[in-house]
């Protein structure tokens, strides 16, 4: 049941960073890659400061702030390669 609750946050979580970064979500499927990835990198960076979260509220938020920063890190790379 666990597995089912980390593919919902991923999507959820990828959505709405999508929603926050660019105004719109890139589908279902990028939407959990994205948003799986967040959840990763949001742990290793609250870890980092000494956050942890608990819960389904705690894991969406770690999830979307990791996204936003991988998003936010994508369009960084993007701009820098387009010049």
């Amino acid at each position: 049941m666990n597995f089912v609750w980390y593919i919902i946050i991923g999507i959820l979580s990828g959505f709405v960073a999508g929603k926050l970064m660019r105004g719109g979500g890139f589908g279902i499927i990028v939407n959990l890659i994205v948003g799986i990835i967040g959840g990763v990198l949001g742990g290793w960076l609250f870890g980092l400061v000494g956050i942890y979260t608990s819960g389904i509220i705690g894991s969406l938020i770690t999830s979307v702030i990791g996204a936003v920063v991988l998003l936010w890190l994508v369009g960084l790379l993007s701009r820098a390669v387009n010049k």
